[in-house]
């Protein structure tokens, strides 16, 4: 909308993406989290990191404050994005889990109070996510000047990553099925889920019992499910660009 706007200057294309933009602002919890959808029940409630929710929000309020294609909001806006921008940071800063009083990464979601870890659908438990959390600790290395929490947060995400990378085994189709197979030089991957006091990944058919091998799970939740990634691969690379920039 806001391209079409700068190429048209039709107000009708800036009048819908300012009420847009409204919508997504007004949603934002005082805590600075957003749910997965407004006027959210359930589930869909919580601070959503899964899918991409939370940070595909944060970016684009970003882009709003500092990019000239949307100088046609009002300036009040623009600043109003930026200082909500700086409280979903603070917000991701909090929900970070601490196990045994050492920082690690996120839950795909998380309480909209307490910011506690929370499941979703029967499959999704409370864990630490190895799929979603790339994208939040890669969204902080994008601040460009990070406070010491902040720099400590990307640290330790990076160091859980690292700890919980698999080695020597692929994910793969086999005939109809996929099955978590050896293969000494295969890259890491890394599972979708986490427990969270072992660390040990963690897997779940619509029965919602918590498994901890793949193959344990019906044909159809194990094929129709991400259950594991290869997200760390991001994280890394960009872990070893911000290293330089930040003098880490």
């Amino acid at each position: 909308l806001a391209k079409a706007y700068n190429a048209t200057k039709n107000n009708a294309y800036k009048k819908a993406f300012n009420k847009g933009l409204e919508c997504i602002l007004k949603s934002q919890y005082s805590n600075g989290g957003w749910p997965q959808k407004p006027r959210a029940k359930g589930y869909f409630q919580h601070i959503t990191f899964n899918d991409g929710t939370m940070v595909g929000i944060m970016n684009f309020i970003r882009e709003v404050y500092t990019e000239k294609n949307y100088n046609f909001v009002k300036f009040d806006t623009r600043k109003r994005c930026e200082e909500q921008f700086e409280l979903g940071v603070k917000c991701i800063i909090q929900c970070q889990i601490k196990v045994d009083g050492k920082l690690t990464a996120w839950c795909a979601q998380h309480h909209k109070d307490s910011l506690e870890p929370m499941g979703a659908r029967s499959y999704e438990h409370p864990s630490i996510s190895g799929g979603e959390s790339a994208d939040v600790v890669y969204l902080l290395m994008t601040i460009k000047e990070p406070s010491h929490v902040i720099k400590t947060s990307i640290e330790s995400a990076v160091e859980w990553f690292d700890k919980s990378k698999i080695t020597g085994v692929i994910y793969k189709k086999v005939g109809d099925d996929r099955k978590l197979m050896k293969l000494d030089d295969a890259p890491p991957i890394w599972a979708r889920f986490y427990d969270i006091k072992t660390n040990r990944p963690i897997f779940s058919g619509r029965d919602g019992k918590i498994r901890y091998n793949v193959s344990e799970i019906e044909f159809e939740r194990r094929n129709g499910y991400a259950w594991y990634v290869k997200s760390g691969e991001k994280v890394f690379k960009a872990w070893a660009e911000w290293r330089k920039i930040k003098g880490s």
